[in-house]
């Protein structure tokens, strides 16, 4: 199917979110097969493939594993040695070791997460993962990510929002959750992801950066919360395309939407979903 017109069939099926009377999984296959259409049973085959994991050793006390698609995010952030940094949402905490290793002794990194629980997890890795010198760079918060804006302007050069989503491979291969999936889920999730965003860009400084990226393949949730920012902040930033020209070690297959960058498991051994998009504020 020609992209353009796969990407105009998703913006169309994912506006339409009514409640029926199905159970969730029947919800759940009905509402993405109307996205994916012949690419869906394809999807749902991916999921239950064993991630594609990269080990992250060089630098680290200890190895830390990740899904090799969450490489592009931080990728994408375009960190330099001894930035200020804020991963929003950190836990469990394999984004945030690669933003330390990127950034060095020199650099600040704030990583947040509002749940204690997963914030003890977050503490663990980068306790022990990172070297002395680097895990005193990390400071641990536990606020309210779409309030970020109201105490802290323009204070970041780079933002990672790797906000919480519908991460659909995880509801597909949990009975209970999908026994419970309707898409007034993801109008809930939208929500908090764009006010979230929306305060990442109050808190990037000028000709900063935001990364915003899911584990989630529903448009409302991805490009849906850009073009929502775009009629709400529309001459305060821009949208930039990102250079796959560097070196990750192994192929990763990136499909192109209309904000951003989908790596979905089918065409990638795996690995992902994820999406991610660019977001530099102006002066």
């Amino acid at each position: 199917m020609d992209s353009n017109v796969r990407w105009h069939i998703l913006n169309k099926a994912g506006k339409i979110l009514k409640k029926d009377k199905r159970n969730g999984a029947e919800n759940f296959n009905n509402y993405y097969s109307s996205i994916y259409d012949d690419r869906w049973d394809a999807l749902k085959k991916s999921f239950t493939q064993k991630p594609d994991y990269f080990e992250i050793s060089k630098g680290l006390l200890a190895p830390y594993y990740i899904d090799k698609a969450s490489l592009f995010p931080v990728k994408a952030l375009d960190i330099f040695p001894g930035q200020n940094i804020l991963d929003m949402c950190a836990a469990p905490g394999g984004k945030t070791l690669l933003i330390a290793l990127a950034n060095g002794e020199s650099g600040a990194i704030t990583a947040n997460d509002r749940s204690a629980s997963r914030r003890k997890r977050l503490i663990s890795v980068l306790d022990v993962s990172l070297p002395p010198d680097l895990r005193k760079t990390v400071k641990i918060t536990s606020h309210d990510a779409s309030l970020w804006g109201v105490y802290e302007k323009n204070i970041y050069d780079r933002i990672l929002l790797d906000a919480p989503c519908s991460s659909e491979r995880h509801v597909y291969l949990s009975e209970s959750h999908l026994k419970l999936w309707g898409p007034s889920r993801i109008k809930q999730l939208a929500s908090k992801q764009f006010a979230m965003l929306a305060a990442a860009l109050d808190a990037v400084k000028p000709l900063g950066k935001i990364v915003y990226s899911t584990c989630s393949i529903s448009r409302e949730e991805n490009d849906g919360i850009i073009e929502k920012l775009f009629k709400k902040r529309e001459k305060l930033f821009k949208i930039e395309n990102m250079s796959f020209d560097f070196d990750a070690g192994f192929e990763i297959k990136t499909e192109k939407s209309e904000y951003g960058y989908y790596i979905f498991p089918d065409k990638n051994n795996g690995a992902g979903p994820i999406f991610f998009s660019v977001i530099a504020k102006l002066e």
